[in-house]
């Protein structure tokens, strides 16, 4: 009798610890957005000697990566108080989805106190949103809402399966009227869920539509490493560390199998299948494959977009010949015409100058576009936003 006394104690007594360790990322709140916009962080975390955040919420700093020195987020220190919690509180902030960690004696790690994540190429940090004004389009508001679905399409072209991501408008399930398509592309060190999660695509779509701002249309989103055929973790390939650069990287294969993309949502969807109500845009290595195929494809498309587009073609490997003649393509779409040539950059992007060369090219051609400059550098603030403000342009009949 007496074991199963101890059995039972020591039964309980684990239970109580589990429930310690379950409730104790709850013991403080973090982050704590305030009526006047300031924003609270706090960590329990008593035995610690330095705790800082890092946060695009900070002033920026210049961080050395694969693509050269780019804008990066700041640090600010925490105080401690008698029970062990660190605190920090930020300036007004602006109303925006932002992103944050902690770092703890040198050692970067999530808030445990708040349960939402973010993963941008291999870095995982919290999220947290200041509402009012853009912000409010990220945020899930109380208006119709569409519907994402995760599909597999054949592409013939590299001779297996790849993973899509497509945002149907309210209501397509129970209408029988044929949509626009804008094909969204993503970034390097992204993949068919980037747009999604970083982007805010579905909850920005249901709310310009709801506004009235945008037309309903379908937001086809592939994943651009044209050597996976799924975002790291849901493919084949399994569970493996997501990498910025690919192989085969920006080499034309992506471009030259595009039609694959094209096919598949003209056989699966309602939509309308013609130039006139196609669009297609990109940021960064997104914005590069928009520009290239919209070139090499030259009569596909009436809206291009480019997001602080890298620009030059690198090595082609497609067999296709995808880079070749750059400037006879795009006098050739040029002269075919478009409804919309869109081009967007802040202006400390690592891809400025790039960009307005690039443009100098199109004046010379006499190649008509739409340009609009933004404060900041390569970074997904400036990229939400121009989504929202890429979309009312598009189908307008």
């Amino acid at each position: 009798m007496k074991k199963y006394i101890v059995v039972a104690l020591l039964c309980i007594t684990g239970l109580v610890r589990a429930q310690e360790a379950l409730f104790s990322g709850q013991q403080v709140s973090s982050p704590q957005v305030n009526d006047d916009k300031t924003v609270t962080f706090r960590l329990a975390a008593p035995q610690a000697d330095t705790v800082q955040v890092t946060g695009d919420f900070l002033p920026s700093v210049k961080v050395d990566t694969p693509m050269g020195k780019v804008d990066g987020p700041g640090k600010a220190l925490l105080t401690k108080n008698e029970e062990g919690v660190w605190t920090y509180t930020t300036s007004v902030l602006v109303p925006e989805l932002y992103n944050y960690a902690f770092i703890v004696d040198g050692f970067k790690t999530t808030d445990p106190a708040n349960p939402f994540l973010i993963r941008d190429v291999a870095s995982v940090t919290n999220i947290f949103i200041v509402p009012g004004e853009q912000a409010d389009l990220y945020r899930v508001q109380d208006v119709p809402h569409g519907t994402v679905a995760s599909r597999w399409y054949d592409a013939k072209t590299l001779g297996f399966d790849r993973k899509i991501s497509i945002y149907t408008p309210p209501g397509y399930e129970t209408s029988t009227a044929e949509y626009p398509v804008l094909y969204l592309l993503h970034g390097a060190g992204g993949d068919e869920e980037a747009w999604l999660s970083l982007g805010r695509t579905a909850q920005i779509m249901d709310n310009l539509i709801a506004q009235g701002k945008a037309e309903p249309m379908l937001v086809v989103m592939p994943n651009g490493n044209v050597g996976q055929d799924a975002a790291p973790g849901a493919g084949s390939a399994g569970y493996y560390t997501p990498q910025f650069m690919t192989p085969e990287t920006m080499n034309g294969k992506y471009e030259a199998q595009f039609k694959d993309i094209i096919s598949f949502v003209e056989s699966n969807y309602r939509v309308k299948a013609d130039k006139a109500h196609r669009a297609i845009a990109g940021l960064s290595m997104g914005g590069y494959h928009s520009l290239h195929i919209s070139r090499h494809y030259p009569n596909t498309f009436d809206y291009i977009g480019l997001f602080s587009a890298a620009i030059m073609a690198r090595e082609d490997k497609s067999g296709a010949g995808v880079y070749d003649n750059f400037e006879e393509t795009l006098e050739t779409q040029k002269d075919n015409g478009y409804q919309l040539y869109w081009i967007a950059i802040g202006k400390t992007d690592f891809l400025y100058e790039a960009n307005k060369e690039y443009r100098t090219m199109l004046d010379k051609m006499d190649m008509p576009y739409e340009y609009t400059e933004s404060e900041g550098g390569h970074i997904w603030r400036n990229w939400r936003v121009y989504l929202s403000e890429f979309v009312p342009l598009l189908f307008q009949e």
